[in-house]
């Protein structure tokens, strides 16, 4: 492998090892002027396999080398076992030289034991035992209900706020306090202004069906 393609990814098993962590081992592969036997040259967090500079390939990548398939294919995102037990997500990349024969390789194994365990601890957790069910939540925009139950305010009465009465702005307003229109933030202002009235008389509307009610058990 020529220096500069090796001092390259060099480079690359640092930074993707810097980047996942410990549990991620990045290998680098020199099958031109190494023993295939001994063809690692580097080693990121060679704790995950227990292997060092100087040994040799995995089962699957040593297969390829064995093989004398002159164009191997990148194996990417397969699982594997160690001998120790761990499961390891691996992918394996075949570095060519210029003049396309593969002169090293590039492989990276993340331990991904201690996820399995997570993710069937989640499972347990998550599932369902009548199956998944999922349904929509919309999110709704206060505003746009208030707007909404003053328009059925208005429907309910069956004349525009303009024609309407005293009685008639009452009955639309009782309406919109018993459907929760005023625990809206400042939505006394706005139906005060909508139907022409004051923010005092408004509150004294919401007040009379009260007062209505008390007399009527008295």
């Amino acid at each position: 492998m020529e220096a500069h393609q090796l001092s390259v990814l060099k480079q690359v098993a640092a930074a993707l090892a810097a980047q996942f962590g410990s549990n991620c081992e990045v290998v680098v592969h020199d099958l031109e002027s190494q023993d295939p036997a001994h063809s690692i040259v580097h080693i990121e967090n060679g704790h995950v396999t227990g292997r060092k500079v100087g040994d040799g390939p995995s089962n699957v990548v040593l297969e390829q080398i064995m093989s004398h398939n002159e164009d191997p294919q990148d194996c990417l995102g397969y699982l594997c076992r160690t001998d120790g037990g761990k499961v390891l997500k691996s992918s394996t990349v075949y570095v060519r030289s210029p003049g396309g024969a593969v002169s090293g390789i590039l492989s990276i194994n993340f331990d991904i034991s201690a996820l399995l365990m997570v993710e069937q601890a989640v499972s347990g957790i998550t599932s369902t035992p009548c199956g998944r069910r999922e349904e929509n939540i919309a999110v709704v925009n206060v505003n746009d209900m208030l707007d909404g139950l003053i328009e059925q305010s208005v429907a309910l009465v069956g004349k525009p706020a303009a024609l309407m009465n005293k009685d008639d702005k009452v009955r639309a307003i009782q309406f919109l306090s018993q459907h929760g229109a005023f625990l809206v933030t400042k939505s006394g202002d706005k139906v005060a202004k909508y139907f022409g009235i004051s923010k005092y008389t408004l509150y004294s509307y919401i007040d009379l069906k009260q007062e209505e009610k008390r007399h009527e058990q008295d």
